[in-house]
């Protein structure tokens, strides 16, 4: 039976994996050509998008634990590297742009998006108690705990997912949801 720290600890590890399920869901109709692809008054492309929250996922996972965000799939240096995100181009008040070769291929950002929320729910999973319960700032939050933390990486993809959606609006998409007729 698991204590109340691990099944919080759990919980939280479903809701990062369930965010990133969500989000993955609408992808439909991207693909390498329109991956940078950006409406008026819709900087962030699914490219952007995709980068973005898997390197936070990923600095969350070094918040809780030590883990280091993956050298494999991330850099700060230049040149760019087609299968690399350039963090500087993915990171908080970085301004996304329509340049493909900036960004990796779909599948490797898919790749990438994925492995991160893995690998943050992997955190949470082997988490302890006292862990989850500690304190951390994130941003301009000086004290959550780092469960409150996971919960709000959930929650920061869902911002990013609400951003596609328009994004695939914007973009002419059809609906990813289609309601079934009475």
């Amino acid at each position: 039976m698991l204590s109340t720290g691990e099944v919080r600890g759990v919980l939280v590890a479903n809701g990062v994996r369930a965010s990133v399920d969500g989000l993955l869901r609408y992808l439909t109709g991207f693909h390498d050509s329109n991956r940078t692809a950006q409406a008026q008054n819709l900087p962030n492309h699914v490219a952007w998008h995709l980068g973005h929250c898997a390197l936070y996922m990923h600095v969350a996972r070094r918040a809780l634990d030590e883990t280091p965000v993956p050298e494999q799939d991330f850099s700060k240096e230049l040149p760019r590297q087609q299968d690399l995100f350039c963090t500087e181009d993915i990171c908080f008040g970085s301004v996304p742009v329509d340049d493909p070769d900036r960004f990796p291929v779909l599948d490797r950002c898919v790749a990438v998006f994925r492995a991160s929320g893995d690998s943050l729910a992997m955190g949470f999973e082997q988490a302890s108690r006292d862990l989850l319960d500690r304190t951390t700032s994130w941003g301009s939050v000086k004290s959550l705990t780092f469960a409150e933390l996971g919960l709000r990486m959930a929650f920061h993809n869902g911002t990013h997912t609400g951003q596609i959606i328009d994004l695939r609006r914007a973009l002419g998409f059809d609906k990813v949801i289609v309601p079934k007729s009475s």
